[in-house]
């Protein structure tokens, strides 16, 4: 296998599991996220840990995607290549934050949340992590996906790496996302409405469908795979 298909399936191969972890983490950290007394009842442990680990997998995924890709996207602008980068740390790290929130809840349910005396407010406290899970998500894979295509896309794009109609579908989107992330935030949307799930469409259709060419086709002739010096 060449250097650059190498490359090429380690980052299709990692955006790829990013899909296969963090689409069924949602419903497995759903007894922590949407039920308030979860501090205090019977809990659902082991599904809300194995929800945690699956999103633990995605945010090393997220920056497996970068690390893989940069070999190839630095010979396309050096620039454009740590942008990338940083974002996928940023978005990865915001992703741990709220994977720690919603463990701490677990913690806190295990040690004091079943005996009689549980203490006054532990729901509150409980409540507060999970808000501050739906934060990180709301701007982790809220916002940075859209950070990630302006950076990737336009390096695809510029060097034809792969057909220019993936990336896009990612430039086209990352606005959508940030419109809807908007929205979300200041109130004037459900962020599991029908629009916003819509509006979300086109940066998961441009993640996943580069997952699949760069694991099953790799990158396109270009001059940033053949040697030479490397551009600032």
């Amino acid at each position: 296998m060449s250097h650059p298909r190498r490359v090429a399936v380690l980052g299709g191969v990692a955006y790829l599991i990013t899909f296969a972890a963090s689409i069924p983490a949602l419903p497995l950290l759903e007894p922590v996220t949407d039920h308030a007394n979860y501090v205090l009842g019977a809990g659902k442990d082991t599904q809300v840990v194995l929800g945690g680990v699956m999103e633990l997998v995605t945010a090393f995924a997220c920056v497996a995607t970068a690390l893989a890709l940069y070999p190839v996207t630095r010979r396309v602008g050096r620039t454009a290549a740590l942008g990338f980068f940083s974002s996928r740390l940023v978005e990865a790290g915001l992703i741990l934050v709220g994977v720690v929130s919603v463990l701490s809840v677990v913690t806190l349910r295990q040690d004091l949340g079943g005996s009689p005396d549980a203490p006054a407010g532990l729901t509150t406290v409980a409540q507060a992590l999970v808000d501050v899970r739906d934060w990180t998500f709301l701007f982790g894979p809220g916002i940075m996906p859209a950070v990630n295509a302006l950076f990737l896309g336009t390096v695809l794009y510029r060097a034809g790496l792969v057909p220019r109609s993936l990336p896009v579908i990612g430039l086209v989107g990352a606005p959508l996302l940030v419109a809807k992330t908007m929205v979300v935030t200041f109130g004037g949307m459900d962020g599991l409405s029908v629009v916003a799930w819509l509006l979300t469409l086109p940066i998961a259709a441009w993640e996943l469908g580069l997952g699949l060419w760069l694991t099953f086709k790799g990158f396109r002739p270009s001059p940033a795979l053949t040697p030479g010096p490397v551009p600032a």
